[in-house]
């Protein structure tokens, strides 16, 4: 194996040690930790086995923090659909609870997930499963 030439500053390690002190997530600390020791000298090969990374993962973020500092580290904001559910949309929802199934047309006093839904579409006019109706009840009640 090639040993790695990058130049790193000169506080690369206590910027480091500082982003390993305030960051959150498991993963992004894994990183850090694992590119502190490279950059402290540890050979990429050493450090990817016993961290339990690939050669090519930790060289991909060790070539990150080089470049872009500890915000190489941070995941990047990946593609897809956004959520149907938004925090107003679940706001709503939980309005919608608190009223009177019979004031809106139902023939039942009590809520299903599937009134819910039905109810929840002609005043916002997104459409949502009962299943949905019940992921985002549990999440806010």
């Amino acid at each position: 194996m090639r040993t790695l030439k990058l130049p790193f500053p000169n506080d690369a390690l206590p910027t480091l040690n500082t982003f390993l002190k305030q960051t959150k997530e498991a993963r992004v600390f894994r990183r850090a930790q694992a590119v502190r020791d490279v950059v402290q000298g540890q050979r990429l090969q050493t450090v990817s086995d016993t961290l339990h990374f690939t050669y090519s993962a930790l060289r991909k973020w060790v070539y990150r923090f080089a470049h872009q500092g500890t915000q190489g580290l941070v995941d990047r904001p990946r593609s897809g659909r956004p959520p149907k559910v938004t925090c107003e949309l679940a706001q709503h929802l939980n309005r919608l609870v608190d009223q009177d199934p019979l004031q809106h047309g139902s023939r039942y006093s009590q809520w299903s997930c599937r009134e819910l839904a039905a109810v929840l579409a002609p005043q916002t006019g997104i459409q949502l499963g009962r299943e949905s109706v019940r992921c985002v009840l549990k999440k806010t009640r």
